[in-house]
């Protein structure tokens, strides 16, 4: 099996090829320039470099939200059109499963969290269960990706790793430098941060993971796939707020 996985859910750009459990390629980067800027100039050097011939791949996978609008909506036009003109499936990957897969086969509570504004983020809990005492994991979601106060989601922490017998947890993502004081202020449990390597983005843990969900048929066509933003754009907010004031102006 071959994929293609793209990842521009953050400020990290990440295209990867993956093949039969070995990952072909793999091009991440983190700067301060556009998806639109660089995810194409990305993919044609792993197509380059690989010698891929683009028919040969069984899917595209992509991470499918929440995470930044414009790189969502720019990651999505990328994998929509691959789809349509190689008639080829679209394993949609949750973003913060594709993060927290980085960690995979951790003993500890994995919490990624990404910087959702607004005094929020992404996040959510997962853990990794060994199959039949193998050395091959599946990936347990213990609490789905939500867009919520960092308050709230070190509570679940605490409470989640208590009643496992005071687990540890381990966070990652772009949001970790944000909330370290909260971090530091309100867990109450043991925790650990992820190295530099694998906290953030990287799209050959979300082809790994896609190779499985594939395998499970968590599979759209190009034209079935959409985004998932969790929560409105602040151009979405702020029209709502909008029509909401002229509505009230209209009532008076």
């Amino acid at each position: 099996m071959k994929i293609l996985a793209i990842d521009s859910s953050g400020q990290t750009a990440s295209v990867a090829v993956w093949e039969d459990d070995l990952t072909l390629a793999e091009f991440s980067i983190h700067a301060k320039m556009t998806h639109s800027q660089t995810l194409l100039p990305m993919l044609e050097a792993v197509r380059e470099k690989t010698e891929l011939d683009m028919e040969t791949i069984d899917a595209i996978a992509v991470t499918s939200g929440p995470g930044s609008f414009t790189g969502l909506r720019i990651g999505s036009a990328t994998v929509k059109g691959f789809g349509f003109a190689l008639d080829k499936p679209i394993i949609p990957v949750p973003t913060l499963e594709g993060l927290a897969y980085n960690l995979y086969g951790t003993d500890k509570i994995v919490c990624p969290l990404m910087d959702a504004r607004r005094s929020q983020t992404y996040t959510g809990l997962y853990e990794f269960r060994s199959k039949d005492g193998t050395e091959e994991y599946d990936m347990n979601v213990i609490m789905g990706q939500c867009a919520v106060a960092i308050e709230e989601i070190l509570e679940a922490c605490n409470e989640q790793a208590c009643k496992q017998g005071g687990r540890g947890v381990i966070f990652l993502g772009d949001g970790v430098p944000v909330f370290r004081e909260e971090i530091a202020g309100l867990l109450t449990v043991p925790c650990g941060f992820a190295p530099a390597h694998m906290n953030r983005q990287r799209a050959a843990a979300v082809a790994a993971l896609a190779a499985k969900y594939y395998r499970q048929g968590k599979v759209q066509t190009a034209a079935e796939y959409a985004p998932e933003y969790l929560r409105l754009s602040q151009a979405e907010r702020e029209r709502n707020v909008q029509s909401e004031a002229q509505a009230s102006e209209k009532t008076k």
